[in-house]
């Protein structure tokens, strides 16, 4: 696609002169700059960008959100948006939670002046790729000083009957010593048919003493080849508490940042998650400390199956200046075939004395004892396999905050482990 494409895109949505600049800036360095380094992961002859921009149809069959509660919901099927809700009290404080072009509208500046903040369209390839194929977005906007105890909800659905891509950015700002619980759910939905690829991004903006909760589901078909980049920066005293469940069945490429600039910020990332059949998911999740006495944790957990292969990378990087800072992970695998293959890496990056750091990785394989242990009680392989995942990743599950994601985690683990051949 040439440049032409995607600013006759960018026109015909009315975006502003300076998101076409960077739409623009980003497609002419695109063949510059290099992929993502993932370590142990060799994904460099995958279809990660499909070099076109277009929206969906709206003719594309709905799901039925009967279901759905009254708390704010954002649901996207593809580039359209299908479902807006948020009640009037928290309109009434400022908030915005909405498609982009809308936002755009409502809070023009504050999208100028974040959006790109936490992830630089320059970085890396895929990182531009992003900025200048992105089709739909969505917005959370917290004003300063508000709380909001309901949570947010947005669902992203992918469609599988098209052959769009799936390109989708996310926004969200946290003002000054606000707090909010953000869940997303990025699902595919239809008879995956059409094999595509997908780019998403979401940018987690928390100022000075701001507390946001987010929470993700990843459940992408197999047709869908992925690259999902979530990045926080943290100012002064605030904290992000990430809990991301990677479910998905197709190739995925998961780049999961926190930038802990101001003092006293705190990170907090949980992971898990599950590989089966043929499928390749590589996972690096990265902590870097600038500010002082600033705190990046990390806490990985992950089951392969089959011949499924997981790779979790997580990095910890203490900069120069960073005093009293503290930098844990731990990354788990838990394989139940032979045929399975994963890595655990842990890597600390340590520039500045005085600060606290320390890292363990395991690899390993069902206990024998335990599953006889568990058969002997009357349960057959596939149940005693169930309840020792259950175990493994419930280390992980049973620290997350929201009772509502534990069980919809374990939902659909269980049914990611149910479509098993």
């Amino acid at each position: 696609m040439t440049l032409d494409k995607i600013l006759e895109f960018s026109q015909g949505k009315a975006e502003p002169i300076w998101l076409q600049e960077l739409r623009r800036q980003a497609f002419e360095q695109i063949s510059d700059l290099e992929l993502p380094k993932i370590e142990r992961v060799k994904y460099h002859r995958w279809n990660l960008g499909q070099g076109e921009i277009a929206e969906s149809p709206l003719e594309a069959n709905i799901p039925d959100f009967l279901a759905i509660g009254d708390n704010p919901t954002l649901v996207q099927l593809g580039s359209q948006t299908v479902l807006e809700q948020i009640p009037v009290e928290v309109s009434q404080q400022g908030v915005v939670f909405t498609d982009f072009y809308s936002a755009l509208e409502e809070i023009p500046e504050i999208i100028e002046a974040y959006f790109g903040s936490a992830l630089a369209f320059d970085q890396d390839k895929l990182s531009a790729y992003h900025t200048a194929y992105f089709n739909s977005a969505a917005v959370l906007y917290i004003p300063d000083f508000v709380e909001v105890e309901q949570p947010f909800e947005a669902i992203f659905l992918q469609d599988s009957d098209s052959s769009v891509p799936f390109n989708k950015h996310v926004l969200i700002i946290a003002g000054k010593a606000s707090k909010l619980t953000y869940l997303e759910r990025i699902e595919s939905f239809g008879e995956k048919s059409q094999k595509i690829s997908a780019n998403i991004c979401v940018e987690v903006i928390a100022e000075a003493g701001s507390q946001v909760n987010f929470s993700a589901i990843d459940q992408l078909g197999e047709n869908v080849t992925a690259f999902i980049s979530r990045r926080g920066r943290l100012e002064d005293n605030a904290t992000i508490n990430w809990s991301l469940s990677l479910m998905n069945e197709g190739n995925v490429i998961a780049d999961f940042d926190s930038d802990l600039i101001g003092d006293g910020s705190h990170a907090d990332l949980k992971v898990v998650a599950a590989s089966s059949g043929r499928q390749i998911q590589g996972i690096d999740t990265r902590v870097t400390n600038f500010g002082k006495n600033s705190v990046g944790h990390i806490l990985q957990h992950g089951v392969i199956l089959e011949r499924g292969t997981l790779t979790f990378n997580g990095i910890g990087h203490i900069i120069k200046g960073a005093k009293g800072a503290d930098a844990q992970q731990e990354s788990r695998v838990l394989m139940l075939s032979d045929k399975a293959r994963s890595d655990a890496n842990p890597i600390l990056l340590i520039d500045e004395n005085e600060v606290t750091a320390g890292h363990a990785a395991s690899i390993g394989q069902v206990d024998p004892e335990d599953m006889y242990y568990l058969m002997s009680r009357g349960l057959d392989r596939e149940t005693a396999e169930r309840l020792v995942i259950r175990g493994f990743l419930g280390t992980v599950i049973s620290e997350i905050p929201i009772k509502d994601v534990r069980d919809n985690i374990i939902a659909v683990l269980d049914q990611k482990l149910a479509s098993r051949p």
